[in-house]
């Protein structure tokens, strides 16, 4: 007699009349239920509705939660990142980056790209113009005389992706994806996006990128989240202290475009290869191009493979962030153009009260030959990895 049968015989004696089988029948019942009822450790994503674009197209919000009580939320807009909640070494749990209550507030004028992904091109592209496989392709100018982090209007930080929750052992997270049709905001081709962000227990944001496309087309993704390690809305960051894994970085013209030179970041205001407060040598940089730091770092890894990029630490919370990456480059810049928007919480966003670590291949690339090229073509598939990571200590 198995061990099945054996607990139903018991069964059949205490329930008199039932036979072997029909007693059988009722014990497996029994498990089921139990096996139903139990508790299951289990990754969570909690999928919501967040409201509608101006358009009327709904957007979804994220929810991904960890074990060690971070929390993180994302938003199917601009396949976004919109809330982090981590705790302090005293155990407080704040938010650490930037974003709006309500899709009006991503959709205005005072979001500086808040934790959106930046793209088909992030970052600056010369006289918003470029030439490919002997075709010029003019774009929208939306800084000054260049195009920034896209376009105008259907840049990928404006439109909506559509989201799905993943989950894999000791991580959660959700799939982006939006194919952006050729011409879109003047580019070439059909480009098809997908951003994969996956929260660990260990309070790692891993943001993984991947397109293709029809046709040859320049591509450059990034996240353009703003992080305060105090809490967003906290009144500073040049309290923050920084390292880069950079020796070198890409010096700026007037109109915040790369020169072409690969200069050494030795006995400059650019030399964060140990650390140093952002705000320590800031103020040399107010009256120059980009009001302050908002420059591209070329990182010492070349090699494709994920490496450390950055490290910043807040003593006030006792958070630390640390970046890995895949890229080349990463651009630092510490909220020079933030004017005081109110965003979550009716918290106000001051003048360098934010900063950006965007993981990237360096700015107008696509224009610059001795640059790691940015060219996708048919065939190739654009891989990008980004991993923050926030600590105590």
């Amino acid at each position: 007699m198995n061990c099945r049968n054996r607990w139903a015989w018991w069964l059949g004696i205490a329930l008199p009349g039932l036979s072997l089988n029909c007693a059988a029948i009722v014990l497996l019942a029994c498990t089921l239920v139990i096996e139903m009822t139990a508790p299951v450790a289990r990754a969570e994503v909690i999928v919501t509705e967040f409201g509608k674009t101006a358009e009327g197209t709904a957007v979804t919000q994220f929810t991904l939660k960890n074990s060690q009580g971070a929390v993180v939320k994302l938003l199917s807009l601009g396949a976004t990142l919109a809330e982090w909640h981590v705790p302090c070494k005293s155990g407080q749990v704040d938010d650490v980056v930037f974003g709006f209550d309500n899709v009006a507030g991503y959709e205005s004028k005072d979001n500086g790209y808040f934790g959106c992904i930046a793209g088909r091109v992030a970052n600056r592209i010369a006289n918003a113009r470029f030439t490919l496989d002997g075709k010029q392709y003019e774009l929208a100018k939306n800084d000054g005389p260049n195009t920034l982090h896209g376009g105008v209007k259907r840049s990928l930080d404006k439109v909506v992706w559509k989201g799905t929750p993943i989950e894999r052992e000791g991580e959660r997270g959700v799939e982006f994806k939006y194919a952006s049709p050729a011409g879109e905001e003047g580019f070439p081709g059909t480009l098809s996006c997908t951003v994969k962000y996956t929260l660990s227990d260990t309070n790692a944001v891993r943001i993984e990128y991947e397109a293709t496309t029809d046709q040859a087309t320049p591509v450059n993704l990034t996240n353009h989240a703003y992080f305060n390690l105090s809490g967003a809305g906290s009144p500073t960051i040049l309290d923050h202290e920084l390292m880069l894994a950079a020796d070198h970085y890409t010096p700026i013209n007037d109109v915040l475009i790369p020169t072409g030179e690969i200069a050494s970041v030795v006995g400059t205001p650019f030399d964060f290869r140990q650390f140093h407060r952002i705000g320590e040598r800031v103020d040399e940089l107010t009256a120059k191009p980009g009001k302050g730091y908002d420059h591209n770092f070329v990182l010492n890894n070349q090699t494709g493979q994920l490496a450390l990029a950055a490290r910043v630490r807040d003593p006030k919370s006792g958070r630390v962030l640390s970046v890995f990456t895949t890229e080349p480059g990463i651009q630092l810049y510490v909220g020079n153009f933030l004017t005081g928007a109110k965003g979550k919480g009716g918290k106000t966003y001051a003048y360098r009260s934010g900063f950006c670590l965007e993981t990237q291949h360096y700015p107008d690339s696509i224009n610059q030959s001795n640059f790691p090229s940015v060219v996708l073509r048919p065939g190739e598939t654009y891989r990008h990895t980004c991993v923050y990571q926030i600590a105590v200590e």
